[in-house]
Order: structure tokens, then C-alpha cells, then sequence
């Protein structure tokens, strides 16, 4: 049974879900099946449970590159004239990141953005078997992308390639590189199970096709849906990242009672939320959370996917404060960028508030529109905490520069925020 409070029974975004069962459905499927040439917001089903969506991964391994026929300048040429001094550790010296770029006159660079290196490690360099008068240069660290099943496409005609670092300083050239272009990964988590499923129509067709074998039927069962938490009171929120797509391989009548189904779903590649995602979004069940600071709890990473939760609930009809008023961040727990984002949050909008969760993001909200209107006053208290933890150096080990508390207070105060530490 569906109850449609709202009077949008062609939104699936508007209604309020719920069935005769004794217990509330979580989740909802919002997308597509088949391979439609414009597909539409159609809800797929509704679910107790989704096996598969929030996993915890373990961490990426660091990759092995070589720059091949390298002239190495700037930053990558210090680290080698440290190593050949002997002052580099023995397992190699930290350079940072790199930027892989095509030269302006290349005709790659026209339809190219470029490859990014992250946390790189020298481990060693040589003369070049092809060009004596350069080295090849072996690297350790991470391919900076969004997912780590991505594929990593060579672009065509680019000699040689142009290095930079972060800070967009020459670092020299190579003639070509090896480790970092490759074919999309195996999914790290294959399936994905809808438990307790009840299948609306365009699941229900493409179930019905599940022993179909020809390329017909195999387009007939694809599925690409958003996927949203389905809250006490029926309403459904989209998941920031919450994806399943693929291909149905098989629908099993579930035990958790009549008419509904477990359907199995070959996943697409691509990353798992992180499994503490879920129980985050326990905490928005019964509406939004009521006491400030319970994401202090969270390390860095489940910050970042608190922010997220927020973001995808935060109230879109609220009028910003006027201009000139006073927010109070807690800055007891900011030891990290992802817990200021956090704190700055609930200081704007209040217990699980949103005010950005990056730095683009930060900037889109101080413009107005998510709940304050510059030029307002923060009192920052506990600001030594942020001062403390948030320095140059204390990412080291992740994929961007250092956001200091400096940064912050340049860029809150460039939008009219008069920051009054305390």
C-alpha cells in the first residue's frame, strides 16, 4: 500500500512511502530500467534493506609509477639531488603531488584535463636506457579519482608530458609514464541485494526478464536507480552518492513475508558508501537530529559522509537569517577541515545543519541561500583547537593541500564574515 499525503503521485520524491507491513520500509529505488533514450524518475521499489551499498572498503594500495625519459626541474630535482646526497630516507623521499599535463602546443591538450599524482614517494631514479641525458624516475603514491574502480583513459599525441606540483610549479618533463593509464576495475563489491523488496512496475518488467539471455533480454534487465533514505514518516531523501546500477541476475521470494522479494543486482564498478554511512543516517530516521555535535563522534572520513547526510537534508524553503546577525560555532571538536564544515553547519542552521562540505562549497553558501545572508558575525569559540590541528603539514598524507585555519578565516572574511576567535 502506497500513501501518497502530498498530491505528487507522479513524484516519487514528493510522496510519502509506506506498506502494510510491521515494519517501515528504508530505502527507495528512484530511476530506470532497461536502456530507455531518456530516462525518467520512475521509483523501482521499496526496500527493508540494500546488502551491498554500505561496505567498508580497505584502504587503496599504493601504486608503482616510472617516469620514463624524465628532465626533472624545481621540486622533483631537489628530491633526486637529496637521494644522490644521501639525505632521503632509505624508503624513499615524500615529494607530494604531481600534475601529469599535456605541453599548450600539444593537440592533446585540447581535449585532455590532465592526470593528477597524489602522495607521491620517490623511490629510486636511474639514466634513461633511451636518453642518457635524462632519467626514469620510479614513483609510489595514488592516482587522484573520485573512484577507485575508474578508468584511466592514455590520451592520444601527447609528447612529452608536462609535470607540475601542486602549487603549479615547474617540476620538468617525461617522455612518457608508465602505471598510471588502465581499463576500469573489477566492482569490489559484485552484487548488490535488494532484501525485502517490493518491485513497482518498471522493476517488476525488468524481473521478468531475469532468465533472458540475449542482448535483448540483458538490456531488458539493467537497472540505474538513485537511491533514497525512506525517513518514519514516509518522505524519501536522495542519498549524495547513493547509486545502484546494473544488472538484475536473479529475484527469490524473501522471508521477510509475502509479495515481497529479494532481487540481486550485478553491480556496475564502483564504490560502496562506507558502512558507518548507514548508521549516520539511523540518526535522521525520526527527523533531524535535536543535539549538536553528535558527528565529533565520526572519524575524518564519516565527517565527510555526515556533511553529506546534511547536505542531502538540509531545509531548501528556509530564509536566510538577515544580514548581520550573530552564529556561535562550537570549536571544541574542529581537528580536522571535515569537522569545521561539520561545526560551522550546526552554528549557520542548527543540530545537523549544512554549510558546505568542501571548499567550493563553502563558498557557494556564503553567497546566501543556505540560511545566512553576509555580512554576519561568527564567534568562534574554542578557535585554539582549529589553530592547533589545522596547520600546513597536517594533511601530508592525503590527496590536496592543507586547508589551515588561516585558509578558512581568508575565505570567511573575504565574504564579509567578521570571525571573532575566542
Amino acid at each position: 500500500m502506497v500513501i501518497d499525503s502530498t498530491g505528487r503521485a507522479d513524484d516519487p520524491w514528493q510522496r510519502r512511502w509506506t506498506w502494510d507491513r510491521p515494519f517501515a520500509p528504508r530505502w527507495l529505488l528512484v530511476g530506470s530500467t532497461g536502456t530507455p533514450q531518456f530516462p525518467g524518475d520512475d521509483a523501482l521499489g521499496l526496500c527493508a534493506d540494500i546488502e551491498g551499498l554500505f561496505v567498508d572498503l580497505p584502504p587503496r594500495r599504493r601504486e608503482r609509477f616510472t617516469l620514463l625519459g624524465c628532465a626533472p626541474d624545481g621540486a622533483l630535482a631537489r628530491v633526486l639531488d637529496a637521494m644522490d646526497a644521501g639525505a632521503a630516507e632509505p624508503e624513499g623521499a615524500w615529494l607530494g603531488d604531481l600534475e601529469l599535463s599535456a605541453a599548450p602546443d600539444s593537440p592533446a591538450a585540447w581535449g585532455w584535463i590532465g592526470e593528477r599524482l597524489v602522495d607521491l614517494t620517490v623511490m629510486g631514479h636511474r639514466p634513461s636506457p633511451t636518453s642518457p641525458e635524462h632519467v626514469d624516475i620510479d614513483l609510489e603514491g595514488l592516482v587522484d579519482v573520485h573512484d577507485r574502480t575508474e578508468e584511466i583513459s592514455r590520451p592520444n599525441d601527447v609528447t612529452p608530458f608536462v609535470l607540475t606540483g601542486s602549487d603549479d610549479a615547474p617540476c620538468g618533463t617525461c617522455a612518457d609514464i608508465t602505471g598510471v593509464f588502465r581499463e576500469s576495475a573489477e566492482p569490489p563489491i559484485p552484487h548488490v541485494t535488494l532484501v525485502g523488496c517490493r518491485p513497482e512496475p518498471p522493476l517488476l518488467t525488468a524481473i521478468a526478464a531475469v532468465h533472458q539471455t540475449t542482448k535483448a533480454g540483458l538490456r531488458r534487465r539493467r537497472v540505474s536507480a538513485d537511491v533514497a533514505a525512506v525517513a518514519a514518516d514516509g518522505s524519501a531523501v536522495r542519498l549524495v552518492e547513493g547509486v545502484v546500477s546494473g544488472t538484475l541476475v536473479s529475484s527469490v521470494p524473501s522471508a521477510l513475508g509475502a509479495g515481497l522479494v529479494e532481487v540481486t543486482i550485478a553491480s556496475e564498478p564502483r564504490e560502496p558508501r562506507p558502512a558507518g554511512t548507514r548508521g549516520i543516517l539511523d540518526l535522521w530516521f525520526n527527523g533531524r537530529p535535536a543535539e549538536r555535535n553528535l558527528w565529533a563522534r565520526y572519524d575524518r572520513a564519516l565527517r565527510l559522509e555526515w556533511a553529506g547526510v546534511a547536505l542531502a537534508h538540509r531545509r531548501r524553503d528556509s530564509p536566510d537569517r538577515p544580514a548581520g546577525t550573530v552564529f556561535h560555532l562550537d570549536g571544541r571538536f574542529v581537528t580536522d577541515v571535515e569537522g569545521f564544515y561539520c561545526a560551522i553547519g550546526e552554528a549557520v542552521n542548527g543540530p545537523g545543519g549544512y554549510f558546505g562540505w568542501n571548499l567550493d562549497a563553502l563558498h557557494d553558501c556564503l553567497t546566501g541561500g543556505f540560511g545566512a545572508t553576509a555580512p554576519f558575525r561568527l564567534v568562534w569559540r574554542d578557535s585554539a583547537v582549529a589553530r592547533r590541528y589545522l596547520v600546513a603539514g597536517h594533511d601530508r598524507r592525503r590527496h590536496a593541500p592543507a586547508v589551515t585555519y588561516e585558509t578558512l578565516v581568508e575565505i570567511l572574511t573575504s565574504h564579509g564574515v567578521a570571525i571573532e576567535p575566542r
